[in-house]
Parts: C-alpha cells; sequence; structure tokens
C-alpha cells in the first residue's frame, strides 16, 4: 500500500525548491535528505530529496535534478508517497496508523461478523467507518460510524487482521443514520457522544489515530 506524504505546490524562489503541502506527522523524517518518493503521476518519479527546509512556517523541498524555477513549476501538483512498509509500528500499543486499521474485519464480542473498516474519520473524534454485512443497516454511503474508543472497540488485532466491537444497543443503527448525512435520534444511545458527521468528510493532512481510546496519520493510496 502507498501512503500520501505529501502534495507539490508552487515554486520558490529559483533554485528549484518548491513548497510541499504536508500530509504526514514526520515531514522532517520524510523530507531528510536523500529520501526516494514515488510520484502521482509515475512519469515525473521517483524524487530524491537534495535539500528541506522550513521558511515562514512552510516545508520548502529541493529535489535532485531540479535546479531552476522552470524545472520545479514541471512538479506542480505531484503526489509524493511512501511505501507503508517503511512505516514501523507505534511506540504507543494504543496508536494505530490508519492503514493499519483499513480492512481489518470487524467483530462484535459475541463473535458475530459487523463488517470491515474501509476508512478513519475525524470530526471532533475518531471515527471508524464499516462496510457492514448485508444484514446490517448502513448509510447511503455504505457505512456504519463506530467511534474508536476503548470501551466501544476493546480488542483491536492487526496481525490477525481484525478488531472488536462491543455496541451498545442502537449504536450500529446511529452509526448508519450519521453516515447518511442525517441527524441522530433525540436521545442516542449510551456512549460517548457522536461530533458531527454532515457533508464529506475532511481528513488532515496524513495522520494516525489513538485509541481513546490514531501515530504518524497517513492517507491510504491502494497500489
Amino acid at each position: 500500500m502507498q501512503l500520501v506524504v505529501g502534495r507539490v505546490g508552487r515554486p520558490h524562489g529559483i533554485r528549484g525548491e518548491v513548497t510541499v503541502q504536508v500530509r504526514t506527522d514526520d515531514p522532517d523524517l520524510r523530507f531528510a535528505p536523500g529520501s526516494v518518493l514515488a510520484t502521482q503521476p509515475a512519469a515525473r518519479g521517483p524524487l530524491t530529496v537534495a535539500a528541506s527546509r522550513w521558511h515562514s512556517g512552510r516545508l520548502l523541498v529541493r529535489f535532485a535534478g531540479y535546479a531552476d524555477r522552470s524545472q520545479a513549476e514541471e512538479l506542480r501538483g505531484t503526489l509524493l508517497f511512501i511505501d507503508s512498509a517503511e512505516v514501523g509500528p507505534a511506540a504507543d500499543p494504543e496508536e494505530f496508523h490508519d492503514h493499519e486499521l483499513i480492512g481489518l474485519d470487524v467483530l462484535t464480542v459475541a463473535g458475530e461478523p459487523v463488517g470491515v473498516v474501509t476508512d478513519v474519520l475525524r470530526h471532533g473524534q475518531d471515527l471508524l467507518v464499516v462496510q457492514p454485512q448485508e444484514r446490517q443497516p448502513a448509510g447511503e454511503n455504505g457505512g456504519v460510524l463506530v467511534p474508536f474508543v476503548a470501551a466501544i472497540v476493546p480488542e483491536v488485532d492487526v496481525a490477525a487482521g481484525r478488531l472488536v466491537i462491543d455496541p451498545p444497543p442502537g449504536l450500529l443503527d446511529l452509526g448508519a443514520v450519521l453516515a447518511s448525512g442525517g441527524r441522530p435520534p433525540p436521545d442516542p444511545p449510551a456512549c460517548c457522544p457522536l461530533g458531527p458527521a454532515s457533508g464529506r468528510p475532511s481528513r488532515p493532512a496524513q495522520r494516525g489515530v489513538r485509541r481513546r481510546g490514531l501515530a504518524d496519520r497517513y492517507h491510504h493510496h491502494l497500489s
């Protein structure tokens, strides 16, 4: 799986530097001199970081072989990737990278299949988007929203490819309503409150999630 770490913006100055829209929590590591990044479009890469620096809160990067402004302009809009294999596990056992959670099978504590995690959203609180089994209710986008907190997600086993949920009564129905952009009922189930989920999700630049009940957060890109 490829993970987006940045997007090339406009050139800066006349010596080949470009601005980079950062989509990783560890830009100093991902854009260290010598780092090699895959690209989309693929024909523009791979790119090797020759130098990087911060200027007025923006990351400026110069790639090997791009020595002037006109050459740097050719990279505008390029997406920059690393392979998920380059991302080590989080030090905190309660922290997970987005790509570790996406694709996990979801079961209840009773062993009943619920579905598969297809995305991670942030609306004031981390939410797992679960593509449900046919018998489970789903929103218009096909997903059920499950708060990523230890009380509701007591077990995450990345190696086994599964996570276990202990949903309070009505949570899966409520999650389907919110996933479809609707309003929750006046008396939602007694669990941690859900943040607003209307409209299209807005994922911050490459992030991860912490079960609080997410570490270096990355947008996922299936290769």
